[in-house]
């Protein structure tokens, strides 16, 4: 007669494979953060007129300006083109950033459990 409760053969085997795949994704994950910190992404706005630049670390990095677009009488639009190149810039790194670790986890993020991802 089998016995009740437990897990029948070879458990602590799948368990350390199991803790092997958990700490290889979890260098895989540092490994990636650190790529994506130090990348820097680039939107731009009204034609090209301003660009601003992030980095990876949410960081404004630089804000270029057309003369054109610098208008004393217009401060309100400049200002929008800034906010609309900034946001853009940042959405496209957070993209990167969840296409890259959604690659990782394989679609793990929902799962709860405790992982940090």
């Amino acid at each position: 007669m089998a016995k009740r409760g437990g897990f029948p053969g070879g458990m602590p085997g799948n368990m350390n494979n199991l803790m092997k795949q958990a700490q290889r994704m979890q260098r895989q994950m540092e490994e990636t953060t650190k790529e994506l910190e130090e990348k820097q992404y680039t939107a731009s706005a009204g034609g090209g007129a301003v660009a601003v630049t992030v980095s990876g670390k949410k960081e404004v990095v630089s804000v270029k300006l057309s003369e054109e677009v610098v208008d004393p009488e217009d401060i309100e639009m400049l200002q929008d083109l800034i906010v609309a190149a900034t946001n853009e810039a940042f959405r496209l790194a957070e993209e990167e950033s969840s296409a890259a670790m959604s690659k990782l986890t394989g679609g793990l993020g929902g799962l709860g459990g405790g992982f940090p991802f």
